[in-house]
C-alpha cells in the first residue's frame, strides 16, 4: 500500500525550517518495510494546497499529524482530500490531548468544551489515532476508526524496551539539508532520548495523558547509535535535544559520560543543547554538560514570582531558579529562560517581580510568552464554564479565565512572531489587552536593560517547549 504522511505547515512561526518533525518520521520508519511510504513536507510551503492536490490523485492512504494551532491548516488539507475521496488518518498531540481531556469529561459525566471537540474531530476525519503511533498505526491502516494507545495498559502503548527496538526517524524521507538549525553557527539536527514528563505543572498539556505524563527511557548505547548515526551521514556536530527535561533520571549522568567518550574516541568536538528542570540541576551536571559541549540550556523558568510558581504548581522557587543560572554560568553554559505571563492570579505587580527576577539572574537570553489553555493541562482539563464561551481555572484562591477557541479555525499557540501575539487569558487582575501591552513591555526593557540583542524567535519550533506537544505520532 502506499502511504503519504504530511507534515503540516505552522504559518504562526517565523522560521518553519528550524526543527524537523521528528514523531511522523518516526512512523515513517516502522511503517517502510511494509508499506511504500512517502513524506509530504509542508514546512515553509506557501502554497501548501496545490502541493496537496499534487498528490490527491494517488491511490494512497494519507496520514497527517497535528499540534494544536497547526490544525487549522490540516482541516483544510482534509477537505482537500475529501473532494479527491481520500482516507485520512489523523493523530499527533493534539488528537492525543483532546482525547485526554474528553476521557477526562466523560469519568466526571460532564458534556464540556473537550467532549465537543473530540466529535468535532471525529466527524472530520477518517480515524483518530491517539497516544504512541509507532503501534497504533498499524490498527488506523487496517481500518479501525478510533485508535486509543494513551493507556498504559495498552499493547500499543510504547515500552522502554520498545523505544529501544524501533528504528531510528526515517530522516531520509524529506529534504534535511532545507532546515537551518545551527549552534553557535553550526549546523545541527535534533534527537529525542526520553518521553515524557511526571510533572504536574498547571499550564503544560498531557498531565492526566500518559502519553506525555509516563517517563519511557532509551538506552545510552541507543541514543549514541543515533548521533553516531547523524554525525557519519549528515556530518553535523551539534545536536538539540527535544526531550521535555533532559535531568529528570539518573541515566543523564551515564549518558553524558558516554558523550565525552564518544568525543575522545572520534576526535570530534560537539555543540549541544537541551531543556533541564531547574531545581534538579546541579555542579556535577553542569560540569559533565560542559565537557560534553553543551553551550545552552532551555529552562522554562516562567515566572519571577513565588506566588505564580505556586499556583504553577512548578515546584521550584525563585532562588532556586536564580541558583541553576548561577551553576550554569559557573561552568560557562548559556542559559535561555522561558518565561511566561497569564497564570492564575498574575497583576501588573506578578509580572514586575519577573522583570526584576530577569534583571538580577542576567540570563544569556530569554523569551517571554503569553500562556495558552492548551487541551490536556489542569488549566483547560479544570475549569468550568461560568458563561458563554468562558472558562474559569482557580487554584489557592487565584482565578484564570480563559475564552474558548474554535481550533478548526483560530491560530492558538503558545510561541509564535513576536509583535502578534494574542492573549485569549485574563485574571481578576489584568485584561487580556494589558497582557499582550506587558508581554512586549517586559521583553523589549527586559533586553535593553541587559544589553541583549533580541533573537528573533525562530527557534520557537513544533514542540512548544513546555507545554508538552512534541509532535511525536502520526
Amino acid at each position: 500500500m502506499k502511504i503519504h504522511l504530511i507534515i503540516p505547515p505552522s504559518p504562526f512561526l517565523l522560521d518553519e525550517k528550524v526543527f524537523m518533525s521528528l514523531g511522523i518520521l518516526k512512523i515513517a520508519s516502522v511503517l517502510e518495510p511494509y508499506h511504500d511510504v512517502n513524506v509530504i513536507d509542508l514546512s515553509g510551503d506557501t502554497d501548501y494546497i496545490n502541493t496537496i492536490k499534487k498528490y490527491a490523485n494517488d491511490d494512497a492512504l494519507f496520514g497527517i499529524t497535528t499540534t494544536t494551532p497547526q490544525l487549522p491548516n490540516v482541516v483544510e488539507i482534509n477537505r482537500v482530500l475529501k473532494q479527491y475521496n481520500k482516507r485520512v488518518i489523523l493523530g499527533g498531540p493534539h488528537v492525543t490531548l483532546i482525547n485526554s481531556a474528553y476521557k477526562n469529561e466523560k469519568n466526571k459525566n460532564i458534556i464540556g468544551r473537550a467532549t465537543k471537540s473530540m466529535n468535532q474531530l471525529k466527524n472530520e476525519f477518517d480515524t483518530l489515532v491517539c497516544g504512541d503511533g509507532e503501534l497504533a498505526v498499524f490498527k488506523a491502516i487496517n481500518g479501525d476508526k478510533y485508535v486509543d494507545a494513551d493507556d498504559t495498559k495498552s499493547e500499543l502503548f510504547l515500552k522502554d524496551e520498545q523505544f529501544d527496538e524501533l528504528p531510528f526517524p526515517a530522516r531520509h524521507l524529506i529534504d534535511v539539508d532545507s532546515y537551518k538549525f545551527t549552534i553557535n553557527g553550526v549546523r545541527g539536527l535534533s534527537l529525542i532520548s526520553q518521553l515524557g514528563c511526571p510533572f504536574n505543572c498547571g499550564f503544560c498539556s498531557g498531565r492526566n495523558s500518559p502519553t506525555f505524563r509516563k517517563i519511557r527511557n532509551r538506552s545510552v548505547d541507543n541514543i549514541i547509535k543515533e548521533i553516531d548515526l547523524l554525525y557519519k551521514t549528515y556530518d553535523v556536530k551539534a545536536f538539540m535535544f527535544y526531550d521535555d527535561e533532559l535531568n529528570l533520571n539518573s541515566s543523564i549522568y551515564s549518558l553524558l559520560k558516554e558523550l565525552i567518550e564518544y568525543q575522545k574516541q572520534h576526535n570530534v568536538e560537539f555543540l549541544l543543547r537541551g531543556c533541564i528542570k531547574s531545581e534538579l540541576f546541579n555542579e556535577t551536571q553542569a560540569e559533565l554538560m560542559s565537557k560534553a559541549g553543551f553551550k545552552k540550556l532551555l529552562v522554562g523558568f516562567e515566572s519571577g514570582s513565588d506566588k505564580i510558581l505556586k499556583n504553577i504548581n512548578k515546584k521550584a522557587t525563585k532562588a532556586e531558579n536564580a541558583k541553576c543560572i548561577e551553576i550554569a554560568k559557573k561552568y560557562g553554559i548559556g542559559v535561555k529562560a522561558l518565561m511566561s505571563i497569564g497564570h492564575p492570579g498574575e497583576s501588573l505587580e506578578t509580572i514586575q517581580e519577573t522583570y526584576d527576577w530577569l534583571l538580577s539572574t542576567k540570563p544569556d537570553e530569554f523569551d517571554v510568552t503569553i500562556i495558552t489553555v492548551i487541551p490536556g493541562s489542569k488549566y483547560y482539563d479544570d475549569s468550568t464554564l461560568i458563561e458563554d464561551g468562558i472558562w474559569k481555572y482557580t487554584i489557592n484562591n487565584d482565578n484564570l479565565y480563559s475564552v474558548e477557541v474554535d481550533n478548526f479555525t483560530q491560530y492558538e499557540y503558545y510561541k509564535g512572531i513576536p509583535g502578534n501575539y494574542n492573549s485569549f487569558v485574563y485574571t481578576d487582575y489584568i485584561t487580556r489587552e494589558k497582557l499582550v501591552e506587558r508581554r512586549d513591555w517586559l521583553e523589549s526593557s527586559v533586553s535593553e536593560q541587559l544589553n541583549i540583542q533580541k533573537v528573533l524567535n525562530t527557534n520557537s519550533s513544533l514542540y512548544e517547549h513546555s507545554m508538552g506537544q512534541i509532535p511525536n505520532f502520526v
